[in-house]
């Protein structure tokens, strides 16, 4: 189960998560949070259907007053839990961001290629150029680099060799992300990265049996030799 079908499968009961839907939740920080932040909304909705309407006699328009108010708080209620359930959808933009990396993946499939063939400096620098950017030191052996549109950004899209073999680096300047966010979808394992003032870094593997360990290693280090120059 990826990101994106773990939160659908929580909007569409939070109270009742399938295996599948916890096994993922173990795993995976930004849907964690997610689900905390949808049970809390459904703990506030709860308090707010909660309209008292009294069991005394009372006279009949007084009963009419009171239930009338009933149903349009309870309206209101639903109106809001609508609004606010959309609102944290969008609220995570961490998980289509994601969806959209991994389907940007499928429109180059040349990029996986493992080789020991460095893409040129003046072909590498054209490409970082373009998004004004540098590199100021080793990022590692990248044998792929093209300027991609995405989002409509123009984004640098490497590839860096690895022992674990090739990881894509995506530079998103555009991108911001609170805190890394860690997907893996349709195949593909990555996390995206926040950097500071400069959007963010999504960095995956073609491989979901891969670790971690060699995606947080590129994306540390492609962080580091990059500098900006605008």
């Amino acid at each position: 189960m990826d990101c994106a079908a773990c939160k659908r499968a929580l909007l569409a009961d939070p109270e009742h998560p399938s295996a599948a839907t916890l096994q993922h939740l173990a795993t995976c920080p930004d849907c964690t949070h997610y689900s905390e932040r949808l049970r809390l909304f459904e703990a506030r909705l709860e308090r707010a259907v909660r309209v008292p309407v009294g069991n005394a006699p009372a006279a009949r328009p007084l009963r009419r007053f009171t239930a009338r108010r009933g149903w349009l708080a309870m309206a209101a209620s639903a109106v809001f839990a609508a609004i606010l359930g959309g609102s944290l959808w969008l609220a995570a933009p961490g998980a289509s961001l994601a969806a959209d990396v991994v389907s940007h993946m499928a429109e180059e499939p040349d990029a996986w290629s493992r080789t020991d063939q460095p893409v040129p400096d003046p072909m590498l620098d054209r490409v970082m150029g373009e998004s004004q950017l540098r590199f100021k030191g080793s990022a590692g052996l990248v044998t792929y680099a093209s300027s991609c549109l995405f989002r409509g950004h123009r984004v640098p899209h490497l590839v860096v060799q690895t022992a674990a073999g090739p990881v894509t680096v995506m530079v998103l300047a555009a991108e911001t992300v609170k805190r890394p966010v860690r997907f893996d979808e349709q195949g593909y394992r990555g996390v995206i990265v926040p950097v500071p003032a400069h959007g963010s870094l999504a960095v995956l593997q073609r491989d979901p049996g891969n670790d971690m360990e060699a995606i947080n290693s590129v994306a540390a280090r492609v962080r580091d030799a990059l500098e900006w120059t605008r």
